[in-house]
């Protein structure tokens, strides 16, 4: 056989050989299709699952936020929730995901999936526990935050990261970025929480209570505290202190700058009372752990805690009413008026200070117990705390970097914002200057308006304040509740803070004596202005203050003030938005 002829049987040879790998392809090739069919068909078997667990989930949860009780609806709560999130952590769910485009939206389905049942049946039940539940509702929060904080962070990250994807459909857009709004505040506090409880060790708070009716920035009046001590999720109360205790005239040292001394005097830092006028509560916190350290007790103190009457009201809500030592009985409705008005018409203040002290420490205590044995309702504790924050009527500030990172930029913190990037906030406060408790009768409101023309943007703050008594009943009041100084005559100084990178352009009043006491200070890298309003029952006075910006980045128009006995709900008009 000639050379030619073995090569060309050379090359017929392998013609077999190649049909056959191709029949080896083209059935890898079906195999393969009918896996990926098999694999949606069995993907999409368990997304019916995953959507009918997540309704169900969120109609239970729409239950209890609108006043079902969570004992009975939880539960269920739970079932559905493990339902969703087991459905959704199945391996061929997870092979799936790396679909392009499809993967997207599985991913995101399951994150949520996940996301709620790690909340619900990883902290709520634990912590909402049953009747076998051993420890107090602390100690089991402690339980099953140190057990899931890890958890719900890397659930949070991933729904933070898949929300970002361009490729969600419409409804699983809708609920991922809905579970994401939720696991972006819970994460951080879940996080949070263990060293809150003292799970590294016993910590330390300054439990401060605020007095409203003689109102300041902050909230008011800043003269009884209280030490509380948390360990491994036990709490205890330390030690109490009152204005009595202090060394008021003598400074503590504290580092503040000096506009908040121009603006505020020395009283912010030498009178304990007048420790919440500047509004921002890492300035205040810091005030009151350096007075309890030189005067009280030097005790580590990582963190610190202000509530007013207004938020006891709503945490009554939760608790339910509660017996003090003097046998009447705190609730919501009554709050209010024993510890900001009644208290006073039953002791002389100045004659037995003693005694306004003591009543306020037993109910201090009283509620303190009620709520450290966790004997109260969790959903209504929930909304209490809540909206109590975001009124300013609870506040809290750490020096631990973790906590202060969880709370940075939240209204709980008590800080005003430093930019314009997500709202453009206007600050409206008033402070009580003569030492009255009569600001549980005042009336206040405020206002602000952002316009917009050629370029510049206008921002118009309004505060206004009526006392609505004649003479006759504030001459009639206790004698602590007048004007420590000047009777039945009072006066306020009303501060408006404008926006970062405004400048004041003017400042006008209305009423018989308002001045304007400082224009030309910026306090927390803002514009202020500062009046002086004396007034008499049946006045009223309004204070306004015109801020303009050019060529800014302005978000939202809000607006921040006082939380007052019987104050309005501040009225926002943003001709800008949009």
């Amino acid at each position: 056989m000639s050379a030619a002829s073995q090569d060309a049987q050379g090359i017929d040879e392998p013609r077999p050989g190649r049909q056959r790998r191709r029949r080896r392809i083209w059935t890898v090739v079906i195999l393969i299709v009918i896996a990926f069919l098999v694999a949606v068909c069995w993907v999409g078997l368990r997304a019916i699952t995953v959507k009918n667990g997540l309704v169900e989930s969120q109609d239970l949860i729409a239950e209890i936020q609108g006043g079902g009780d969570v004992n009975d609806v939880l539960p269920e709560l739970s079932e559905s929730a493990a339902s969703a999130g087991a459905a959704a952590s199945d391996p061929v769910w997870w092979v799936m995901e790396w679909v392009p485009v499809v993967g997207d939206n599985l991913r995101g389905v399951r994150l949520a999936a996940q996301s709620l049942d790690a909340l619900v049946n990883g902290v709520a039940l634990p912590v909402m526990g049953d009747e076998d539940s051993k420890g107090s509702i602390t100690e089991r929060l402690l339980d099953a935050t140190d057990d899931q904080a890890q958890h719900v962070t890397e659930l949070a990250d991933g729904l933070e990261s898949v929300s970002k994807s361009p490729f969600l459909v419409s409804v699983v857009r809708d609920g991922v970025d809905q579970v994401d709004e939720v696991m972006s505040a819970a994460a951080p506090m879940i996080a949070v929480l263990p060293t809150l409880l003292g799970g590294d060790g016993e910590r330390n708070y300054l439990l401060v209570f605020q007095n409203n009716a003689e109102t300041l920035a902050l909230g008011g009046s800043a003269a009884a505290q209280t030490l509380v001590k948390v360990d491994e999720g036990s709490i205890a109360i330390g030690a109490q202190g009152d204005s009595g205790n202090y060394q008021n005239g003598v400074a503590v040292d504290v580092d503040v700058p000096p506009s908040a001394i121009e603006l505020y005097t020395s009283y912010l830092v030498d009178h304990i009372n007048t420790s919440m006028s500047r509004p921002d509560f890492p300035t205040a916190a810091k005030i009151m752990r350096a007075w309890w350290q030189r005067d009280i007790a030097d005790d580590e103190i990582t963190g610190v805690i202000s509530i007013d009457p207004l938020a006891l009201s709503r945490i009554l809500k939760a608790t339910g009413p509660i017996e003090l030592a003097s046998g009447e009985v705190l609730s919501e409705e009554n709050a209010v008026s024993l510890l900001l008005s009644e208290v006073y018409g039953r002791w002389d203040s100045y004659k037995e200070p003693e005694l306004v002290d003591g009543f306020f420490a037993d109910t201090a205590a009283a509620v303190f117990d009620k709520i450290a044995s966790g004997d109260f309702d969790l959903k209504d504790m929930m909304w209490a705390i809540t909206e109590s924050a975001s009124q300013g009527s609870v506040l809290a500030w750490s020096d631990d970097a973790q906590v202060a990172a969880a709370i940075d930029g939240e209204r709980i913190s008590g800080v005003l914002p430093t930019d314009n990037s997500d709202a453009t906030t206007v600050g409206i406060y008033f402070n009580n200057s003569n030492g009255s408790k009569i600001d549980y009768f005042t009336e206040t409101a405020t206002t602000a308006t952002a316009t917009c023309e050629a370029g510049d943007t206008t921002f118009t703050a309004t505060g206004s304040l009526t006392l609505p008594l004649t003479q006759r009943q504030a001459e009639a009041l206790p004698r602590y509740v007048q004007s420590m100084t000047f009777g039945a005559r009072f006066r306020d100084w009303i501060f408006i803070y404008g926006p970062p990178g405004t400048t004041l352009t003017d400042a006008t009043f209305n009423g018989d004596e308002v001045s304007v006491m400082h224009r030309d200070i910026d306090d927390l890298g803002r514009p202020v202005v500062a009046f002086e309003a004396w007034f008499d029952p049946g006045d009223s006075i309004d204070v306004t203050a015109t801020f303009v910006g050019s060529d800014g980045d302005y978000g939202p128009l809000a607006l921040q003030t006082n939380p007052m006995v019987r104050g309005e709900k501040p009225v926002v008009t943003d001709d800008c938005a949009g």
